[in-house]
């Protein structure tokens, strides 16, 4: 009896403490990519990035359909899709990696922190390590995470024909913008 007693209690505590935890999470991040030149303006925006942060470990992740990125020009978006990015043979792209100094943000306190993040991007079937600066930005409970970096399309084996070299950048400068709400608490 007093075996299945402090099984019961042992169970609601672990219970309680799990439930404390709060994970951030959206599905509506903002990722967007520029890899055009002075000749041709080559951007795009996914509007559906679906990203959590665990701010106890600093754990986070990303992921997106490739599919999500919308450009100005429907043709533009059709290569991308069938030429560049093969989206129906990669169809996601996703970042797993840690907030290196989660440490440092304190997520009951209003203010904006500045973050490192690495971790391993894998675009177009292709993973790497990558690092990037940011800021999280704390208000109530609303954290807001942003960063932009670089990639180099050689490092994705990203195709760039000859035809299209003065006009495609061999880097894509990447922004991300996420607002994230409580999972839960």
């Amino acid at each position: 009896m007093k075996k299945v007693l402090f099984l019961s209690i042992a169970c609601i505590s672990l219970s309680t403490a799990f439930a404390q935890t709060k994970y951030f999470t959206t599905k509506s991040g903002y990722t967007s990519f520029d890899a055009g030149t002075g000749v041709e303006d080559i951007t795009a925006i996914n509007k559906s990035t679906v990203t959590v942060i665990d701010p106890t470990s600093g754990a986070i992740q990303f992921s997106m359909l490739i599919k999500g990125f919308e450009f100005k020009s429907q043709l533009m978006q059709d290569h991308f899709n069938e030429n560049y990015m093969e989206s129906e043979k990669f169809p996601k792209s996703t970042f797993k990696g840690n907030i290196t100094n989660i440490k440092k943000v304190n997520f009951a306190k209003d203010g904006t922190y500045p973050v490192t993040v690495k971790g391993a991007l894998e675009v177009h079937g292709v993973k790497n390590e990558v690092e990037a600066t940011g800021t999280i930005k704390v208000s109530g409970e609303t954290v807001i995470a942003t960063a932009d970096f670089s990639i180099l399309l050689a490092d994705y084996k990203i195709p760039v024909p000859s035809v299209v070299g003065e006009k495609l950048s061999k880097s894509a400068k990447i922004k991300v913008n996420c607002t994230y709400s409580v999972l839960n608490k």
